[in-house]
């Protein structure tokens, strides 16, 4: 009789700490195949995680090997196809964990059904996750709305159920195989070369989020409060895409948070709040993943510009700290968070554009791309999310510049055109009137919108919802 295997579907979990179906697949079977499902269309969606993946793949596979444990990478056209055939196949078990999407957790059940039909064991693990989704409810059972109540049971909920002791992975019996047809990381890139500057940023791995983890709470938590909204000033953790890929487990931040008590850490942990209110809204409001959770938005007199949209997109729409974060975005595959509520404000208040569809961008250039928090995001900064900012705040791109950037460091390293210009005028450079330092629309361009006529626009649309 052959002897059973251990497989592993592998999806934002790239880590050995805290993943619970590895350690759980490690712990009842001697021989584990770790298996990366491909599929392509999804990937086509988010472009700059192609490098991310294929970083974390090539890391990950070498952790594993320490393990006695193979990793394999399986190209399909679907899930279903995918899974359709491994209910014929025998003689093994299969773990993961989960993905807080509605589509993810619908599949989670057929295959359960499935799996259990065709006597196979199939094992499910809580996923990169303080909570489960369900569990944070109001007392009348309908779940949250608003994030500050959210946090404060979500909090005293985890805080009951923290786990006492942490498992570890297992070591194996010997490496071994188990799909016939595979493929190498070498083969996922994205189409376009802009990933070659992500390499000299990051170092996709868990080795690299738990160091980072270590110097942002040594150097960094205790001015979070303070500094995070200063897009010059290295403030925040930049621990997102890592986080996004699960190369850390959200349960090992906050437990080295917890380790101090300060300001800082409350204000940087609510983030982590966030993320756990998103994943809830999309899951009890799943509407919100195709439009607006706000119904009215759904008249709401949205503009077709495909000129301005593409000013937005490269960053040449006259405001510099608009323009400096989106060029940091393609960059990077980043961009700080005060400037993604800028530049997000921007495109969906100073030129009607509609949300989804830099919501569309953000997907395919953010690595650290999550469903939730994009979509949350800009439905938070349109106005038409659940505990949303109130739609008739709009956002000046002068004066936040000002206020957050007041030297124009940030604009300066992104708009290197601007270099030049005297810090009186490096957020309003049309008012500078010298062509020996600057010569508008020929080194940088006029505002492709003025900013107190888009603002009476705005109010004017609003009117009409």
């Amino acid at each position: 009789m052959t002897e059973n295997i251990g497989l592993v579907w592998l999806k934002d979990d790239f880590r050995l700490k805290k993943n619970l179906a590895l350690i759980e697949a490690t712990k009842e079977n001697n021989k584990v195949v770790v298996f990366f499902l491909l599929k392509k269309k999804k990937f086509d969606e988010q472009e700059a995680q192609k490098w991310w993946v294929r970083e974390s793949l090539q890391v990950f596979r070498k952790q594993l090997i320490n393990y006695n444990i193979n990793l394999e990478i399986v190209l399909t056209d679907t899930y279903k196809s995918f899974f359709e055939k491994l209910f014929t196949k025998k003689n093994f078990s299969i773990y993961w964990n989960r993905t807080y999407e509605p589509d993810y957790l619908k599949f989670d059940e057929f295959l359960s059904k499935n799996f259990k039909e065709n006597q196979i064991k199939c094992s499910i693990f809580k996923g990169n996750i303080l909570n489960e989704f369900h569990e944070v409810k109001k007392n009348d059972g309908t779940p949250f709305k608003v994030f500050t109540p959210f946090w404060k049971n979500a909090e005293r909920f985890y805080l009951d159920k923290i786990p006492k002791r942490e498992k570890k992975i297992s070591k194996c019996s010997k490496k071994v195989s188990f799909f016939k047809k595979t493929i190498s990381e070498k083969e996922i890139y994205p189409k376009e070369k802009w990933f070659k500057k992500f390499e000299k940023c990051w170092s996709p791995s868990e080795e690299n989020a738990l160091k980072e983890l270590k110097i942002f709470i040594s150097n960094r938590v205790k001015n979070y409060s303070d500094l995070r909204n200063f897009p010059n000033l290295l403030g925040t953790s930049k621990l997102s895409p890592f986080i996004k890929h699960g190369q850390i487990h959200v349960e090992t931040i906050w437990e080295e948070c917890n380790k101090i008590k300060h300001l800082g850490v409350n204000k940087f942990l609510a983030e982590i709040g966030w993320r756990e209110f998103n994943h809830s809204l999309i899951n009890y409001f799943p509407h919100m993943l195709k439009g607006n959770y706000s119904k009215k938005f759904d008249k709401f007199p949205w503009e077709k510009n495909s000129k301005l949209l593409t000013a937005w997109k490269k960053g040449l729409t006259g405001y510099p700290i608009v323009d400096a974060g989106m060029r940091e975005l393609y960059s990077i595959g980043w961009m700080h968070n005060r400037v993604r509520m800028i530049v997000g404000s921007f495109l969906v208040k100073h030129l009607l554009i509609h949300w989804i569809e830099g919501e569309k961008h953000f997907r395919k250039c953010l690595l650290d791309f999550n469903q939730a928090n994009n979509i949350s995001g800009w439905q938070w900064v349109a106005g038409c999310g659940a505990d949303a900012a109130p739609y008739f705040r709009i956002f000046n791109p002068i004066l936040q510049g000002e206020k957050f950037d007041k030297d124009g460091d940030y604009v300066k390293k992104w708009v290197p055109e601007l270099r030049k210009v005297p810090k009186k005028f490096i957020h309003k450079p049309w008012e500078l009137n010298d062509q020996s330092i600057l010569k508008l629309d020929s080194d940088y361009p006029s505002p492709v919108v003025i900013h107190e006529e888009a603002r009476a626009r705005a109010l004017k649309a609003f009117k009409t919802i």
